[in-house]
């Protein structure tokens, strides 16, 4: 492997032999919790040698290429050869004498994961900020939209400011507002909403949550939204959504939809309101969450003439769907996500006694899930992703989001299995891979400068040993379970790096700190 010698480098070498040529070396820090990720850089100059790239845009995989970085943007992207033979070193972007060289030969990479639904914590008490960083920046997620900022906008907005000027090492932070949080009474008046939404805007909210709220109070807070050139996202909740259902929302100028509340329900044809049992209750969330998943069932089918015209109208208005997939995977099967082989180690004590049954705890609604539930849920995701891949196929935009910290999902690990189960609702690996990275960047705004590798672009990159358009499961921080070439089990490595901004961070290193965190607080349980 080529080392460049220069004032003062050593060699690092991680397990997935990627050689690193720096200033400085890694170190892992002396507490026996680590405050932070190892990480390195910014560097004035750096050049990724040799590395196979899927760049985000959609084009198949090309390489070797060497990537040049100056500070914390993309300059060049150059082919520098043919695979499975030397590359001839004349035509390969040269280094002076103060640059670093990183040699990623034979590794793939990608843009940096935008994930476009990512609480900072807020759901089970005392997670770490930390602890949700190093998973997110160690499963190559390097932009989050952060939805609601449960802890308090204005500590959201200081980690996202934090982020920004490198202080800590976190992902790009993007904060949203919950609307009406924070309000001393009712917002009933339109005035009431622009009131609100300018308050947010001035305390360095970039976009704004809702839930529901009567349609002239929501129509006037993305108004103003939208003038002030925040974002909208929107959680449909069933107490609102059959006076703002998804295309009227959209239609006030709502950029974007979680999850899947709303869609359904513009799709009805043979009711204006969702079939619920007599007893039920949308405070009993086993109620809530059994009835929500025979929602899709009630709804036009594909090819219809409502299907296509729900279809049709939102590509018209640009816009964006945030199915957050993962999410409700446990509704069919649930003894599949709460045994999911990364609690052992990356769970926190205080998000296992979350994840169990609780009428006091949200996502906890396992009180009696049945057989029959689990089925209808197969159900609704199979209709679910029918649309979504269709919406997508006439040209709609798809993001990835995770929404961990509820219902078994863990950071990182939960927008890996988002990538997995878009494979399965119909695209295909570079349209997943697309979704991930460009069509959350284009929905943000930030396509000029995040959302895939070309030159001009930010510096978010992840980089990793083996190929994810075969398998998504390489990405998880526990490997994919294989037999290695002497018939023996093995695991793969995960992601070796992420870049943000031009900041290289050990993925590797960060899931040992998160493990030790994880042993650290079950032993204080214990004691």
């Amino acid at each position: 492997m080529r080392v460049i010698q220069s004032v003062r480098r050593i060699l690092i070498c991680s397990v997935a032999v990627l050689c690193v040529s720096v200033a400085t070396p890694f170190v892992m820090p002396n507490s026996a919790i680590a405050a932070e990720p190892v990480q390195q850089g910014p560097f004035s100059r750096v050049i990724l040698r040799g590395g196979i790239l899927v760049n985000g845009e959609g084009a198949p995989p090309v390489g070797p290429v060497d990537i040049v970085i100056e500070n914390d943007r993309i300059v060049r992207v150059d082919v520098v050869g043919y695979p499975g033979v030397p590359i001839r070193e004349g035509g390969r972007p040269t280094a002076g004498p103060d640059d670093h060289e990183i040699d990623i030969s034979g590794h793939y990479v990608l843009p940096g994961f935008v994930d476009m639904h990512g609480h900072i914590g807020g759901s089970a008490p005392n997670i770490p900020p930390e602890y949700v960083y190093q998973l997110w920046l160690a499963h190559g997620i390097t932009t989050v939209r952060e939805p609601g900022s449960f802890r308090g906008l204005e500590w959201t907005v200081d980690q996202a400011q934090q982020a920004a000027d490198n202080a800590i090492a976190a992902p790009r932070i993007i904060p949203y507002a919950g609307f009406g949080r924070g309000s001393g009474e009712p917002i009933i008046s339109a005035e009431q909403a622009r009131a609100w939404v300018q308050g947010a805007a001035a305390q360095g909210a970039q976009g704004v949550k809702f839930f529901g709220a009567p349609p002239r109070v929501i129509e006037a807070a993305i108004s103003e939204a939208n003038e002030l050139g925040l974002g909208t996202m929107m959680h449909h909740a069933q107490l609102n959504v059959v006076r703002t259902n998804v295309l009227d929302s959209a239609a006030m100028g709502l950029t974007s939809m979680e999850h899947w509340y709303g869609l359904p329900e513009a799709l009805f044809t043979n009711q204006v309101i969702q079939n619920y049992s007599p007893d039920y209750n949308y405070q009993n969330e086993q109620d809530r969450f059994s009835e929500a998943g025979r929602l899709w069932q009630q709804a036009a089918r594909k090819g219809s003439e409502r299907w296509n015209y729900v279809r049709d109208k939102l590509i018209e208005l640009d816009f964006t769907i945030n199915p957050t997939l993962n999410i409700y995977e446990a509704s069919r099967d649930a003894a599949a996500q709460r045994n999911a082989e990364w609690h052992a180690e990356y769970t926190l004590p205080t998000l296992e006694r979350f994840f169990t049954p609780s009428r006091y705890a949200h996502g906890s609604y396992w009180f009696d899930w049945t057989t029959d539930d689990e089925i209808a849920w197969r159900e609704n995701y199979r209709l679910w992703m029918e649309f979504l891949n269709d919406f997508k196929n006439h040209g709609g935009r798809v993001t990835t989001g995770s929404d961990s910290g509820y219902i078994y999902k863990i950071y990182g690990f939960g927008f890996i299995q988002e990538l997995e189960l878009l494979r399965e609702a119909g695209f295909n690996a570079l349209e997943v891979i697309r979704a991930a990275t460009l069509s959350g960047a284009e929905a943000l705004g930030l396509e000029d400068d995040i959302g895939s590798v070309i030159p001009g672009k930010k510096a978010d990159l992840v980089i990793l040993r083996d190929n994810p358009l075969r398998n998504f499961k390489v990405l998880y921080g526990t490997g994919h379970y294989r037999l290695d070439d002497n018939n023996q089990p093995m695991r793969t490595d995960g992601v070796v790096y992420t870049m943000r901004d031009g900041i290289l961070y050990d993925a590797k290193a960060m899931l040992k700190n998160v493990r030790e965190m994880v042993r650290a607080a079950k032993e204080a349980e214990s004691e």
